[in-house]
């Protein structure tokens, strides 16, 4: 490792949006907090930082969500009645969310988007590479996404995101990535980038997915980035500058993600999810997928 390829220890995670697709549930319940089987999404998110390595995590949070730092934080009387239960099992689900990385908190003040979120955490971050993670992406525990890009910037230095091939006509709901091979099967070099393109001006069906190992010169483009799509900063135009000249903040790689993903920023996606996680767990499975099989069997 080298002085210029430090060591990554923090993560950010933009959780300001209003979740208006979920509405009503997300009038008074911040959409990251709800539960995907007995777990907020946001919980999953956490995790997968902390077991890539990055135990000091930022989330950057708005409006009416105060739940999401409550949920992180220690709950005294909850614990109590359990423990005088001697329920030990609930006690460690509870104590366990407290326990997962030493969290911070920093509002966004006005929704401007994924950009500006993520310029609200330099302050935090200082001049250190860093990770960012977006809450509406599950990657399964058993695919360590967010690792191999560590390991990426670690070896490359500048910044990763990370990358899936979809259909062409599901590419204009992302941001799409120009690349070009590297000696490394799951790692593409990028040499541009466009927000939600229509499919005849994609540059290939290489889509952005809501992971991102950041060079701190992020920031100062950040903050010369005008606002574009949607009248918003967008992180991608940012990023389309550090992939255009690497004297500013090093090159843009992609990781060519193959995993599993869960999608919980759609309301069919986050069902789907729900499904799929129950049916994998051990202590639900089993149960779960009979009466699934017995409920498709009856509808068809």
């Amino acid at each position: 490792m080298t002085e210029s390829h430090p060591r990554i220890s923090k993560a950010v995670i933009p959780a300001a949006g209003l979740g208006t697709r979920f509405l009503p549930a997300t009038k008074a319940t911040p959409k990251e907090m709800l539960p995907v089987v007995d777990k907020p999404a946001i919980q999953y998110v956490v995790e997968e930082a902390v077991s890539a390595g990055l135990d000091d995590v930022l989330m950057i949070t708005g409006r009416n969500k105060r739940p999401l730092e409550d949920h992180f934080d220690r709950n005294y009387e909850l614990e109590s009645a359990l423990q005088k239960k001697g329920d030990a099992a609930r006690l460690a689900k509870v104590q366990e969310s407290s326990d997962l990385a030493t969290m911070h908190y920093v509002r966004q003040g006005d929704p401007k988007g994924l950009g500006h979120a993520v310029l609200c955490a330099a302050p935090h971050v200082g001049h250190e590479p860093f990770a960012v993670l977006l809450g509406d992406d599950l990657i399964d525990p058993r695919d360590p996404l967010l690792k191999r890009m560590v390991e990426v910037q670690e070896q490359h230095g500048g910044s990763v995101i990370a990358l899936m091939e979809v259909a062409p006509e599901q590419i204009h709901m992302y941001g799409c990535a120009a690349v070009e091979t590297t000696d490394d099967g799951d790692v593409v070099k990028v040499t541009g980038l466009v927000e939600k393109p229509e499919a005849a001006d994609a540059p290939s069906n290489y889509a952005i997915i809501g992971r991102y190992v950041l060079d701190p010169h992020i920031f100062g483009i950040l903050r010369q980035t005008e606002p574009g799509r949607g009248g918003e900063i967008q992180l991608t135009d940012a990023l389309q500058q550090l992939a255009q000249d690497e004297k500013v903040g090093g090159p843009v790689h992609g990781v060519v993600f193959k995993g599993r993903r869960y999608d919980t920023g759609d309301r069919g996606d986050y069902l789907r999810a729900i499904v799929r996680l129950a049916c994998e767990r051990e202590d639900l499975g089993p149960d779960f997928r009979t009466w699934l099989r017995s409920y498709v069997a009856e509808e068809m």
